[in-house]
């Protein structure tokens, strides 16, 4: 895993994916007591960063492989991620997804043209559905993080990110990545190592389910107790990818860990702010620019919100939490 796939992955999705901007806005600024510059990434296409490693996985795929279709696992957004890729690609998908996905999140993975699986995230083993289904079919598993080719695609935002805060001046700032698996994290981290050296990446997680947070603060990788049980959906897994925690542990500085209601709270200033709709687990790292800013260094801080696929009852939720 390296720069040099990051930039390959960035030449195959140049005309596919969207270029997301920067954006700002004095209020957050003042909450943040810094300048506050947001990735959103929840206007990518489907909703989230996920489309980058999708789109990076298929097309680097055996044409002969990919024509025999693709199977992911997913709570949604990479679903959907893959889902899209495999139609524009003119192949066939096959996600399995947790029962108590969000409701929209199942239905646009549905309506993009892929088959569904819906498992028991608490008492059934995604991996062994996925195994199954894979070898009775003979599809290619794309895994939501831990994949080197996934990983590149996640990286192309990093290299965004360095390219813009270069151009405005940006140094010494902190990079806050809503974080699952890693695959963002790791991707982004790789991607500025090469590009904006003087950038630090730093996960986001909700409390509870802190695995990378941990994990950094021990050396090795920590799992969490349960995997379910928390409205970030998008951001909760057992634990760090074995490709993506090497990567962080050697390039990320330390985790932060915000609370449901902090998530629910960044949702609603992002869409008053700024006009983003943002999904719980997308804020999350917006959540933590806000209400973490003592353990925060530097004038600046960028923020990923790396999703923004909300069922409406939720982010009306999300706004009267201002209210």
């Amino acid at each position: 895993m390296n720069i040099d796939m990051i930039r390959a992955a960035a030449k195959r999705l140049d005309g596919h994916a969207r270029r997301t901007p920067l954006l700002s806005s004095p209020f957050l600024d003042e909450m943040a007591g810094r300048k506050v510059f947001i990735k959103p990434e929840c206007l990518q296409h489907t909703g989230s960063f996920k489309f980058r490693g999708g789109w990076s996985a298929l097309s680097a795929m055996d044409p002969d492989q990919r024509a025999k279709g693709v199977i992911a696992y997913s709570s949604g957004n990479h679903a959907q991620g893959v889902a899209l890729a495999a139609a524009r690609h003119g192949t066939s998908s096959v996600i399995v997804m947790p029962s108590d996905a969000p409701q929209l999140k199942i239905d646009n993975t549905k309506a993009l043209g892929a088959e569904v699986v819906l498992y028991d995230r608490d008492n059934e083993d995604r991996d062994e559905i996925g195994a199954r289904v894979a070898n009775e079919r003979g599809l290619t598993l794309v895994k939501p993080f831990d994949d080197p080719q996934v990983i590149a695609g996640q990286g192309t935002c990093g290299l965004e990110i360095a390219q813009d805060a270069n151009a405005l001046g940006i140094e010494n700032a902190d990079v806050l990545v809503c974080c699952g698996g890693g695959g963002f994290t790791s991707g982004i981290a790789l991607a500025c190592e090469a590009d904006a050296p003087t950038l630090r990446i730093r996960p986001v997680e909700p409390e509870g389910f802190d695995d990378a947070a941990r994990s950094l603060r021990s050396g090795g990788i920590e799992r969490n107790n349960q995997t379910s049980g928390n409205i970030c959906d998008a951001i909760i897994t057992a634990q760090p990818g074995d490709l993506t925690f090497p990567i962080m542990k050697r390039l990320c500085g330390p985790g932060l860990i915000i609370t449901e209601h902090e998530a629910l709270q960044a949702m609603a200033h992002a869409f008053l702010r700024l006009k983003v709709v943002a999904e719980p687990g997308g804020a999350a790292a917006l959540a933590a620019a806000l209400y973490r800013k003592d353990d925060i260094n530097g004038d600046a801080v960028i923020v990923t919100i790396s999703g923004g696929n909300v069922d409406p009852a939720q982010f009306k939720t999300a706004l009267d939490t201002l209210a």
